[in-house]
């Protein structure tokens, strides 16, 4: 029997059609994460991987690529070979430096920001049930500040695309109307930043005192994002 006859029979076997296998399939390529409570899209996405969840383990690992599943916080992250992940066990792959996204140094730097804040905020106690840390925008250009010796990004342009790039790395999560402009407005820093900066890469960032160094050529953990 052929891989495509095993993937029909199995999909057949969950009562999905093969357009469904491809859907999700190539959402994990395009964005390395399904997270269901992104929106109603991502839900159905992740409820229907769910189902399916050892047919596309099996199908990414003949690549050699990592499927993890978060079962507390509800999400799928992909991983390219020789990720090194938190909680995840290592794959014994050589790293495919092709397969990893070049990030920007003004993301990469908020996002090791955002992993310091929210490992601060985990200490202390201060995270909300849903297993997020809520910040304003001006802790983040603290942090960078403190921390990174590094401003944000100076026009409103460039500060909405930074987190318009955070979130669809699903690393925060704000409201519909959110304007940075406004004090009272939150950002929710999500879990899912532990998956994309490990504590030793935050370590190894962090020198002898305590201040980030930021490498503008850091390739990011996941694939395809």
């Amino acid at each position: 029997m052929n891989l495509s006859s095993v993937i029909r029979e199995q999909l057949a076997g969950a009562n999905l059609k093969g357009e469904r296998f491809r859907e999700i399939v190539q959402r994990l390529l395009a964005y390395s994460i399904i997270l269901r409570d992104e929106d109603r899209t991502e839900q159905m996405l992740y409820d229907d991987l769910r189902r399916i969840e050892s047919l596309v383990t099996e199908f990414f690992e003949a690549a050699g690529l990592t499927l993890h599943h978060d079962i507390t916080n509800q999400y799928y992250r992909l991983y390219p070979p020789g990720a090194q992940v938190d909680g995840v066990e290592p794959d014994g792959f050589a790293p495919s430096p092709s397969l990893r996204t070049r990030l920007s140094p003004d993301f990469v730097a908020a996002a090791l920001a955002l992993r310091f804040i929210y490992q601060n905020k985990f200490n202390s106690g201060d995270i909300e049930p849903s297993g997020e840390a809520l910040i304003g925008i001006e802790d983040l250009a603290a942090t960078l500040q403190a921390q990174l010796k590094r401003p944000l990004p100076s026009s409103m342009g460039e500060k909405m695309a930074l987190l318009g790039e955070l979130r669809r790395h699903r690393l925060i999560r704000t409201s519909a109307n959110f304007q940075i402009a406004d004090e009272d407005a939150l950002i929710a820093i999500r879990s899912t930043i532990l998956t994309v900066v490990s504590n030793d890469a935050l370590a190894a960032a962090m020198d002898s005192d305590g201040v980030i160094q930021v490498e503008t050529n850091v390739e990011e953990e996941g694939d395809g994002q």
